[in-house]
């Protein structure tokens, strides 16, 4: 059957021409096995009315939506990966299959895949994706949207029958095939690739095509540009803190001109807040950990602004710069304050709301996802009478109780929801996620990757103003 009426498709990616991106060809793979649809974001891009055989053919064998992209194209980018220089990027296991707009909002969105075979940045790899790391996927983006993240949305996740070898999990191990739903894979390592050849020409290339269908509040201008991507990137990484996540691989290709999340591997979320968590075994140093994300984030921005300097005086991009701390630190005050399900007052109380929070948190003395949980909407007989209250004193807290009790909340009429009756939140911490891992991997079974998707949908569906932040680009 044909898409649904609101299926919008675009070629927009090939007004960029010669130089950004390769023809490639996608894996054939034995067996395509679907675990995982997005309807919800199906019906968002006007696909949701495609029967089962369909969607294997679009998003398994990689067939060409109807009016789309006719070739899949490797997209290319350079980028500074643990801050060494590294040229020899690409997409190493994926590829851009179509682009279509959002029915809801009209932005451009890209589906791309990951674990689609070896292009020509492949490097030796086998351009696979393990099965584990497809289900990781899904639920960290799941969860993300749930706690008003603006991250890529998993669309689909096929099994693919085949046995991968890989060092760092017993081996041989489960395939798939993931597609995802960005909005846009135009990278900081994709404006780098371009200024390490000195190719002005190709920047201002980009650059068009970012400012036109990407990022177009500031208007064609590079140093408008960049201030809308600092704009959007310190939302980012203030959203990142308030989840309690820890991405794990911020290097510069794994930022995004949209500010947008996305590329989940070594991630994790908070048991408690501790700004030394460190996500991926390899990051010796710690220099990805939680608390050194928002520096990082600045330092990959002044990375960016070194590539339009070549086609843009440098006096307008330091200026842009200059913006992200304070923009940071009020899009966070912002997001805590919807995720406690809160209204505003003022800057000052909101400040020093942010404050007493972080301070009583440092403590470690209840969970993370715990705090915002039992203080949602403020109501302190609640989260004083529940199962974590005896974690709550001293005189940390004292601060933070004073302040929140001059608070109203957004929707008190929530907390009469099924979500907030429960004994405790729901969260996403490393142990629950090797645990649905091993159901799968040991017995194939799928039942408690099921129940942690409609935990998670009912957590979406609790806190709808904190889930809005998320869309906002």
């Amino acid at each position: 059957m044909p898409p649904a009426a609101g299926y919008r498709p675009s070629l927009a990616i090939l007004e960029l021409g010669d130089g950004f991106y390769d023809v490639v060809a996608p894996a054939k793979f034995p067996r395509h096995v679907r675990r995982f649809r997005n309807q919800r974001w199906a019906a968002r891009v006007g696909l949701e009315s495609l029967d089962d055989a369909e969607w294997e053919r679009h998003f398994a064998a990689f067939e060409s939506l109807p009016a789309n992209l006719p070739e899949r194209l490797a997209l290319r980018y350079h980028g500074h990966q643990f801050r060494s220089y590294n040229p020899h990027l690409g997409d190493g296991r994926g590829f851009l299959h179509a682009q279509l707009f959002d029915a809801e909002d009209g932005r451009l969105l890209d589906l791309g895949t990951k674990g689609s075979g070896q292009t020509p940045y492949s490097r030796g790899g086998d351009g696979r994706l393990t099965l584990k790391g497809g289900v990781r996927e899904v639920l960290a983006t799941e969860m993300l949207e749930a706690l008003g993240v603006y991250t890529s949305k998993s669309f689909s996740l096929f099994e693919t029958g085949e046995a991968l070898e890989r060092g760092d999990e017993p081996s041989p191990t489960r395939s798939s095939v993931l597609v995802r739903l960005s909005h846009s894979h135009v990278r900081f390592g994709s404006f780098q690739r371009h200024a390490a050849a000195r190719d002005a020409e190709r920047i201002d290339r980009l650059l068009a095509y970012a400012t036109t269908h990407l990022v177009p509040e500031n208007g064609p201008s590079a140093d408008g540009f960049l201030r809308a991507v600092v704009r959007r990137s310190a939302r980012l990484a203030a959203s990142w803190i308030v989840a309690g996540f820890v991405h794990g691989v911020l290097n510069t290709d794994n930022m995004n001109v949209t500010g947008e999340s996305f590329d989940y591997g070594p991630y994790r979320f908070l048991p408690t807040f501790d700004p030394e968590l460190t996500a991926a075994y390899f990051d010796e140093t710690g220099l990805y950990r939680f608390g050194r994300q928002p520096a990082i984030v600045a330092w990959n921005l002044e990375r960016l602004a070194e590539t339009l300097a070549l086609v843009a005086p440098v006096e307008g991009l330091r200026a842009a710069l200059e913006g992200y701390e304070s923009q940071f630190q009020e899009l966070l005050t912002a997001q805590l304050l919807a995720r406690l399900g809160l209204a505003p007052r003022n800057a000052d109380d909101d400040g020093e709301l942010l404050r007493t929070a972080f301070s009583f948190l440092h403590e470690r003395t209840v969970g993370y996802d715990r705090f915002s949980f039992d203080w949602y909407g403020g109501d302190a007989s609640r989260a004083m009478s529940g199962s974590a209250a005896k974690g709550y004193a001293g005189p940390s807290f004292e601060a933070f109780r004073r302040r929140i009790a001059d608070y109203a909340a957004v929707a008190p009429e929530r907390l009469a929801l099924p979500y907030y009756r429960q004994a405790g939140p729901c969260s996403l911490l490393i142990d629950e996620i090797e645990t649905i891992w091993s159901a799968i991997d040991e017995r194939d079974d799928w039942a408690p990757f099921e129940a942690k998707l409609e935990a998670i949908a009912e957590l979406r569906s609790a806190n709808p103003e904190l889930v809005a932040r998320g869309r906002q680009s």
